[in-house]
């Protein structure tokens, strides 16, 4: 293990938050402190009782308001992240077929699960190179068109489209609650909230269509070996109780439903977009202002507002700086672990404000320097 050179960064180039991790990403800490301050009401209670459900309701009525999402739509919710989001499509709103537009780590595990399925037909997957991503084009044969918005693994900000008769699904995971977009084109919008929403991980949250639903219904009718887990008409019946098959992590829902809260509170996704894109602008001109750094992802229009990629030149060790930036207590800033490059990666979450983005830029700059 190569030792981390002792380099020690003065106080006032320091952020007055230094997390800038992209998942789990930097939770408000006045929402831990409400949380605390519930006491007995909350946290160890019952999730099928109403103080809980509240929750549940809210957050619902919340991510309707910030998106406005059209009649019709419905918010389901489930637990075990994105990833069980994944198979629980695989197994019940697929039919038989599924186009997959890949560009990235994540985009990647999808079509996997999707290829591994032996009650489905092979997928289509349209490819791209990291940094890249492969624009939405007409793929034949398929009842399910699944892409992703923000590839959290490179920092790039994908297309997506409607392609014939196809249900579009989107991983939203870290640009869910943070970028804004045309819900019309989607019919199964689904995230994590441990990323742009400020919450920890173990839930997924799905923006369901009218068609969405009507497929999850139809496949709930076949012989199809679902596993209530797994099961999206489980979650959809749940959901519409405002609560979960099992038991959720209480403390998941009480933080993002601040976090919701939060961010309608300030304009809803059209302030958050703004605010994720002035943070993000600084890093990428940052970068191409600098001799040692650059964008990863050349295409501009592309490029991530809440997941900054930023290649260094060979000659200044990626490693080495985040190294020197977590003994500082700047953390999460390395480069995703399967990607393999000099990089630095850094979320631009809307709980991440610019001062604290020029604070981090100005204390690199430091560290590089003194390398």
């Amino acid at each position: 293990m190569t030792e981390t050179p002792t380099i020690t960064i003065p106080a006032d180039l320091l952020p007055q938050d230094g997390r800038f991790g992209s998942g789990p990403s930097r939770i408000n800490p006045s929402f831990v402190r409400d949380l605390s301050n519930t006491g007995t009401a909350f946290l160890g209670t019952s999730h099928r009782q109403s103080n809980v459900k509240k929750v549940v309701a809210s957050i619902q009525s919340g991510l309707m308001h910030m998106y406005g999402l059209p009649d019709g739509f419905e918010v389901v919710l489930g637990l075990g992240g994105a990833t069980a989001f994944w198979d629980a499509t695989v197994l019940g709103l697929i039919e038989n077929r599924s186009a997959h537009f890949v560009c990235g780590e994540f985009s990647r595990k999808f079509a996997t699960a999707a290829a591994a399925a032996p009650h489905l037909d092979e997928p289509v997957i349209v490819d791209a190179d990291p940094g890249d991503a492969p624009a939405p084009v007409a793929v034949g044969g398929v009842d399910l068109a699944a892409f992703i918005h923000n590839e959290t693994s490179t920092g790039v900000v994908a297309p997506f489209a409607r392609l014939g008769d196809a249900l579009v699904a989107v991983d939203g995971t870290s640009a869910a609650g943070a970028i804004a977009f045309d819900v019309e084109e989607v019919d199964a919008y689904y995230f994590s909230p441990q990323k742009a929403l400020g919450s920890d991980g173990g839930l997924w949250i799905a923006f369901l269509s009218p068609a969405a639903i009507e497929r999850i219904e139809l496949i709930s009718t076949t012989s199809r070996w679902i596993p209530e887990f797994l099961s999206l008409k489980t979650a959809l019946d749940n959901s519409r109780s405002a609560q979960t098959y099992n038991t959720p992590a209480l403390a998941t829902l009480y933080l993002l439903d601040r976090q919701i809260e939060f961010v309608n509170h300030r304009g809803g996704i059209k302030w958050a977009d703004a605010a994720v894109r002035a943070t993000s602008d600084h890093l990428y001109s940052w970068a191409n202002m600098r001799s040692f750094a650059e964008p990863f992802v050349t295409d501009e229009a592309l490029r991530s507002p809440t997941v900054v990629t930023i290649d260094l030149d060979e000659s200044v060790s990626a490693r080495s700086v985040s190294a020197v930036l977590r003994a500082n207590g700047i953390v999460d800033t390395e480069s995703y672990r399967k990607l393999g490059r000099n990089q630095l990666r850094i979320a631009t979450f809307p709980n991440v404000v610019i001062s604290d983005v020029k604070s981090l830029t100005a204390s690199i700059d430091f560290v590089v320097e003194a390398l």
